[in-house]
């Protein structure tokens, strides 16, 4: 079996979508016999209650650098502040956490066989690939979201000099990278549109914890308590940031404003008060915001829905990819999205049978869906099941970590030759947990 290294902007125990994957690909492929250390953060998005009690991080260098361990994991943080919605300093807060993990990652890491690296920030890229360079080990790029399209289509970067460095360091970490995994067929057809070769490029898909979101009553403890059982509930789970529309779903909600159709949503991110402060201008009862939710919450959450939705903006679901679609699937709730044609999130929707899928940003259209799904709720069960047994079938941890466990074989079989450069001394403290 190999030792992992595992370099991820998130992980445990942070608080968001990006951090939960991550996390629980270090346990599927610990759980396969490999050797895992994560390489990563401080939580610097979202922090669950009772989080750090239960995994407490303890100071090797105070202020700098931090060590815990999950389930037998080690994991080495970084210290990053809170995350702002300024894009200059969150380059800095990533130029910190590279140059810290390079200078300090071999030390405490020891030996590795091969480097997994996730996107985002396109960086992680970079850093590692000089890594790798220290093990003289293979190294895979996991593209979670393309960067800089991403940036670029939200609006986040408009400097062409800018985009045409970022744009050299994407081909940089393409071309030095043993493996790029993507997690789509369509990020895949992108990529390998910009030279990269065929063989060099492999799909594997995000997953989704298939015995903790499951099938549960409609009516529960949760809808109960936020009055949730005697309504039509479209319910939107997750970040409330700048790719989602949400004029859509406000143009719904108030166009269904004297049915009992009611727009929950959980979640907190860069546009909560935005959005609050719209729902009480525009005097809409029927949407509710319940703030940031902990994760265990989550499956009762979707199943006090009757429909989830992710509304997207327009060009978002070309290089980012909302892998809460698995966990809405998995919970066996069907969805209204809004998704660009031949998209990933299109083609999930279309091959489960198990919702519908609207332009972006065509607010008509969007609230004629989940006016669809009213009136047909008694089908609703069964796309659902659809769903449910979709994802069973294709995305489950299982299924996605023996795609993993294979292709960490494979890589580091065919770099036994190598030589790894001599571990450097480990700094005061870092044995200790």
């Amino acid at each position: 079996m190999a030792r992992v290294l595992l370099h991820s902007l998130v992980f445990a125990p942070e608080a968001n979508s990006t951090s939960y994957l991550m996390t629980d690909l270090a346990r599927q492929l610990k759980r396969q016999g490999h050797e895992v250390t994560v390489l990563t953060t401080t939580p610097h998005n979202n922090l669950e209650a009772g989080a750090l009690a239960r995994q407490p991080l303890r100071p090797v260098w105070p202020g700098l650098l931090y060590r815990s361990e999950l389930e037998g994991i080690p994991v080495w943080h970084v210290k990053l502040p809170m995350k702002g919605n300024r894009v200059l300093r969150r380059m800095l807060d990533y130029i910190r956490f590279h140059v810290v993990s390079l200078v300090a990652g071999p030390a405490l890491v020891g030996r590795y066989d091969i480097v997994l690296a996730p996107s985002p920030p396109l960086t992680i890229g970079v850093a590692g690939w000089m890594l790798s360079l220290w093990g003289r080990t293979p190294v895979v790029y996991n593209v979670q979201e393309i960067y800089p399209d991403f940036a670029i289509n939200q609006g986040l970067i408009r400097n062409p000099a800018f985009i045409r460095l970022l744009q050299g360091v994407e081909q940089f970490v393409y071309a030095r990278s043993d493996r790029v995994v993507s997690i789509s067929e369509s990020f895949q057809r992108t990529i390998r549109a910009r030279g990269v070769a065929a063989e060099q490029l492999m799909v594997i898909p995000n997953f989704v914890d298939t015995e903790l979101y499951r099938p549960l009553p409609r009516h529960n403890e949760f809808s109960a308590q936020h009055g949730l059982d005697d309504d039509f509930v479209v319910l939107y789970g997750g970040n409330i940031g700048l790719s989602q529309d949400w004029e859509s779903l406000l143009f719904a909600a108030g166009a269904h404003a004297e049915l009992p159709i009611r727009y929950v949503i959980a979640g907190d991110g860069a546009r909560r008060a935005w959005l609050e402060a719209e729902v009480a201008r525009r005097g809409l009862k029927n949407v509710q915001l319940l703030g940031y939710q902990p994760r265990e919450l989550m499956p009762l959450i979707n199943a006090s829905s009757d429909i989830s939705t992710i509304p997207m903006k327009a060009t978002t679901t070309q290089d980012t990819f909302p892998s809460k679609i698995y966990s809405i699937l998995a919970s066996a709730r069907p969805a209204v999205v809004s998704a660009d044609p031949g998209s990933e999130l299109e083609w999930v929707i279309q091959q489960a049978q198990c919702g519908q899928v609207v332009a972006p940003e065509d607010p008509r259209a969007y609230a004629d869906a989940v006016l669809k799904a009213y009136h047909e709720r008694d089908q609703l069960p069964a796309a659902g099941m659809r769903g449910r047994s979709f994802v069973e079938e294709e995305y489950s941890k299982e299924a996605v970590g023996r795609k993993y466990d294979l292709l960490i074989r494979e890589l580091v079989a065919g770099s036994r030759g190598r030589q790894p450069v001599a571990s450097l001394p480990l700094p005061r403290g870092a044995g200790s947990s």
